[in-house]
């Protein structure tokens, strides 16, 4: 079965584990609950009734909050390249400036968007968020509708630059805590992943992977020892997928438990 690219979350319990790598463009509109989305520099909320477009390749990290005895509840539009070069050569769209704008942009609310969800919500009652032609019509639809009401948004979703060359040292030390591969990291500073590795290893005289492992079981020894904080409370912000493996790998470094520690400073 074909993954739409309109897709409606629920959750019924605190979610921590939202896409570190944004590959695309996405429209997210709140229907209920909160998110909470960090980027190492700052942190964007949305409530219910928000709109925002999520740039693209962008690292970033969620943390869903369902409201007190109900559900979390969003409804997403994922803006594939294909969709959007489709959309830019029909009406010839295009970029005509480069805008440094944060990783989550506020869309304005007015009666056609609401119009625009509140069909959204038929097409997902009805089971209909399968049905390709439908949903990328819909797709097209959104975009009209954006484009007319903020029409500086173009100078966004049409840029379909690649990322170029930047600090490396600066990006990784503001980044390794997320768990992407080599090859994220390496397309998001401009590089190929052998330039990424070379320039790397001239930068940190080690290789990628020991130095990623070693910042991140820093900080994490950091944290439990003079934050009191517990491992099961960082693991996930620290890039680790599984508790069980963070403490296996902590282990192996330090050689005691990370809740050794968390003993230890309990007496």
């Amino acid at each position: 079965m074909q993954k739409s690219d309109i897709v409606y979350s629920c959750y019924h319990e605190l979610s921590r584990k939202g896409e570190n790598f944004v590959p695309q463009h996405t429209l997210s509109y709140q229907l209920s609950g909160s998110f909470v989305l960090a980027d190492g520099k700052e942190k964007y909320s949305a409530e219910p009734g928000d709109f925002n477009l999520i740039r693209k390749n962008q690292l970033v990290k969620f943390i869903k909050y369902p409201p007190e005895n109900g559900v979390f509840e969003s409804m997403n539009i994922y803006l594939s390249e294909e969709n959007l070069l489709a959309v830019a050569k029909e009406y010839d769209f295009s970029a005509d400036q480069f805008i440094p704008v944060k990783p989550l942009v506020p869309v304005e609310m007015n009666a056609l968007l609401q119009n625009y969800i509140n069909s959204l919500q038929t097409i997902i009652a009805t089971g209909n968020l399968s049905n390709k032609p439908l949903i990328d019509l819909k797709i097209k639809e959104l975009l009209l509708i954006l484009l007319q009401t903020q029409p500086d948004l173009k100078n966004i979703l049409f840029d379909f630059s690649e990322p170029h060359k930047i600090d490396l040292e600066a990006f990784m030390n503001q980044n390794y805590r997320y768990n992407v591969n080599l090859n994220r990291f390496a397309y998001l500073t401009g590089r190929s992943l052998a330039t990424f590795k070379r320039d790397f290893e001239k930068v940190f005289q080690t290789s990628p992977h020991q130095w990623i492992l070693q910042k991140r079981l820093s900080e994490a020894h950091f944290l439990i020892k003079d934050k009191n904080r517990s491992a099961s409370d960082i693991y996930i912000d620290l890039g680790f997928e599984d508790l069980s493996h963070f403490s296996y790998t902590f282990k192996k470094q330090f050689g005691y438990s990370p809740t050794k520690i968390e003993k230890d400073e309990k007496f």
